[in-house]
């Protein structure tokens, strides 16, 4: 008994010590300084239940596509044509699709495509449409001129027109896809950083590290870019509906990932034949399409609250 409340009084200990060092009004430290606005960020978002439930199916969607051999017993590839478009029952909890494979299981494999494909591509927009708008707005003139015409060009196409035409002229296959995509999507986070460099390279600390002897790539990597990041995760993770329907765009129309590989888009161009008789074929794909493209959007309209001080005024 006297181990036990002297246990719970070394987690008092600790939870208040934590909390002193949370909340202390001067860090002592980069990394203090980090988790203290990493703790006030998310003390905002949990002032938003939206946000909260698309954080929820968003992390429930990366734990079923860790966990998805622990979480069904049927290989979401293998044929059995004896078991083919059969209805949702205790064996097969979704049904089947019309080559006999478990749609649950397809469904729950198709979780680990998407999400392949929405972190290759904000790995690829985001560091590429930060630096072209960063370079842009600080150098202006000519530069600035040639970099915004190319973006012109590409946000005058809409963007799954654009990424069929790409994947079409590079080939099917989920590596195209991620090419296709990624070249139609960093358009808008070069404008967003472009115009947030040109509110800030007039402004006074700027011109401080000028006088300094800073080359304008220092400027723009150590100073301007850190200031751009919070309004570019908004916009990538706004973006990442988008994307998922983007990819999922192209699987249906067998320019994304191939057969027999599970993937959302394929699945429903699959089942739009057998909508009618066996309509749980495009039914779960679809449903799962648009629960993660709605909670990435709610995710983002709540990151826009936390992270754009101008959206709280």
């Amino acid at each position: 008994m006297p181990m036990t409340m002297s246990a719970q009084h070394a987690d008092r200990v600790n939870a208040s010590s934590l909390r002193r060092w949370l909340l202390a009004p001067e860090p002592q430290g980069r990394f203090q300084s980090s988790v203290q606005q990493f703790h006030q960020g998310w003390l905002k978002f949990r002032l938003h239940p939206l946000g909260l439930a698309g954080l929820a199916i968003i992390t429930l969607l990366i734990l079923v596509a860790l966990a998805a051999p622990l979480l069904t017993r049927y290989d979401p590839i293998v044929q059995d044509m004896a078991g083919r478009l059969a209805p949702p029952s205790a064996q097969h909890w979704l049904g089947t699709d019309n080559f006999g494979r478990d749609v649950l299981s397809r469904v729950i494999y198709g979780a680990r495509t998407t999400l392949y494909i929405i972190m290759l591509v904000s790995v690829i927009v985001a560091p590429m449409g930060l630096m072209i708008g960063t370079c842009s707005g600080y150098f202006g003139g000519i530069v600035d001129e040639v970099l915004m015409r190319i973006t012109d060009i590409f946000l005058s196409f809409p963007g799954l027109v654009l990424a069929l035409g790409f994947a079409a002229a590079l080939g099917p296959g989920i590596t195209n896809a991620i090419i296709a995509i990624s070249l139609t999507a960093w358009p808008p986070i070069a404008r967003l950083a472009r115009a947030e460099t040109l509110s800030l390279r007039k402004a006074d600390f700027i011109a401080a590290v000028r006088l300094q002897g800073a080359t304008p790539m220092a400027i723009i990597t150590r100073h301007i870019l850190p200031m751009c990041i919070p309004s570019v995760i908004v916009r990538v993770t706004l973006n990442m509906a988008g994307i998922i329907i983007t990819a999922a765009g192209l699987g249906f129309l067998g320019l994304g990932a191939q057969p027999p590989w599970p993937e959302w888009g394929a699945m429903a161009a699959t089942g739009r034949e057998f909508m009618l008789d066996s309509p749980w074929v495009i039914a779960a794909p679809g449903i799962a399409i648009a629960l993660v493209s709605l909670a990435f959007n709610l995710v983002g309209d709540a990151l826009r609250d936390v992270l754009d001080p101008r959206g709280s005024e």
